[in-house]
């Protein structure tokens, strides 16, 4: 009697295991299949024209999507990490906590196309400015915040008690226990949280139609980052990929819009990719230099 429960909870021990790993390897192949098909979707109706610098070119949405996305990384680290480190390090239980908690979910649920409204009212409207990439930056630091703060306060409250013990106990502070010990020990998993921000702010469309604009106009040769022609001023309308993608499967202006849109898909796809592979790469070499054991 006691042997058949054994071998019964064996059989199901396996059974679990065995779909445990089919959904994991069900979920790879699925990704896999999906990056292949959009790639060799758009490179098999992409000619060298689509991929210049041009304004029928794709490389100055490539740029824009790239500087936005830079540009909201640097909105997202300057706010979010500061709020993580305050809930997980100073803030207190109370009802100002319970606030801010509130706040920060209620970020995290808002429809990008919401927040897309509340940027071109605030950023825009009351500026009294044109569409830029910059107000689309903030717009999609906004809808990035509440991750990167919960991974950041996630990541410090995961690390052993003994990491501030050690420190504080050596004589140094609470500020640089948190700088010198604390932030780069869990900088992987801040690096983790940054990067689904950064992919947030690649596919982002709804919230840069209101903020970023639907037009770019590059002068490759101008480097004053006070003309509106400047790559560099983020004060200028900066059409993205996926604003792009988004305007020809809707509005199909040329004939050749679904090629278009196609190679665009593409070449999001490989951006989106190579940027995570690339920080991955770079945390787990910070990590590896820090000491840690991944």
């Amino acid at each position: 009697m006691m042997g058949s429960r054994v071998q019964q909870k064996q059989r199901m021990d396996r059974f679990m295991t065995n779909l445990f790993i089919a959904g994991a390897g069900f979920a790879v192949v699925l990704l896999i299949a999906f990056i292949a098909f959009v790639i060799i979707e758009g490179f098999s109706g992409m000619n060298m024209s689509m991929l210049s610098f041009s304004g029928s070119g794709l490389g100055n949405m490539f740029f824009n999507t790239l500087y936005l996305v830079f540009l909201a990384l640097i909105a997202s680290t300057i706010t979010g990490i500061p709020a993580g480190i305050y809930l997980a390090e100073y803030a207190k239980k109370g009802r100002m906590t319970r606030w801010v908690r509130m706040a920060v979910e209620t970020l995290a649920s808002l429809p990008s196309i919401v927040v897309g409204l509340f940027g071109y009212l605030v950023f825009i409207v009351m500026t009294g400015s044109q569409w830029n990439l910059f107000a689309g930056a903030l717009a999609v630091s906004i809808l990035t915040l509440p991750l990167v703060t919960s991974v950041t306060e996630d990541a410090l409250r995961n690390l052993p008690d003994s990491y501030r013990n050690g420190s504080l106990g050596l004589g140094a502070s609470h500020w640089q226990t948190i700088w010198r010990i604390l932030l780069p020990a869990c900088f992987p998993r801040i690096m983790t949280g940054l990067i689904m921000a950064a992919g947030r702010g690649f596919g982002e469309a709804a919230a840069l139609m209101f903020t970023a604009g639907m037009s770019t106009d590059i002068d490759w040769e101008n480097w004053d980052i006070t003309a509106s022609s400047c790559p560099l001023n983020p004060f200028r309308p900066g059409e993205t990929l996926a604003l792009h993608i988004w305007a020809l499967r809707t509005e199909a202006l040329h004939a050749d819009a679904a090629q278009q849109a196609a190679a665009s898909s593409a070449i999001l796809m490989i951006l989106v990719v190579a940027f995570s592979l690339a920080a991955r790469y770079i945390s787990y070499r910070l990590d590896k230099k820090m000491g840690g054991n991944r």
